[in-house]
């Protein structure tokens, strides 16, 4: 069974988290089932960007991404070459380390979370 290892992100998971994935589940799935909270808006339909995670480790091992989901990143924020869409990335057997980044376009919209 693979393994997701989440960075410390300063509100969703302030010490890091690392847990056992479900395969054939998405990142997101698999975030939201360990209880960190993360965006997404779009209730996991790839038609926003609030769910944008950076792959650290494992990048090259993941599926595809779709021209929808490559056409939304270009409007992420903090947009890196190993940036996905964490709705879009299903798991499979090989560990991932991901960054969930400080923001996203949902949270300087609406100004739902704590500022520095």
């Amino acid at each position: 069974m693979a393994q997701i290892i989440v960075l410390p992100h300063v509100e969703l998971c302030p010490e890091g988290a690392a847990f056992e994935a479900k395969k054939g589940e998405s990142i997101c799935q698999n975030l939201l089932d360990n209880d960190i909270e993360m965006d997404h808006a779009c209730d996991q339909a790839c038609a926003c960007t609030t769910c944008h995670v950076v792959v650290r480790e494992g990048y090259a091992t993941l599926n595809e991404a779709t021209e929808l989901e490559d056409d939304l990143l270009d409007k992420a924020w903090g947009l890196e070459p190993k940036s996905r869409l964490s709705c879009q990335v299903i798991v499979d057997k090989t560990d991932l380390v991901i960054e969930i980044p400080k923001y996203s376009i949902n949270m300087a919209k609406e100004g739902h979370r704590k500022e520095d």
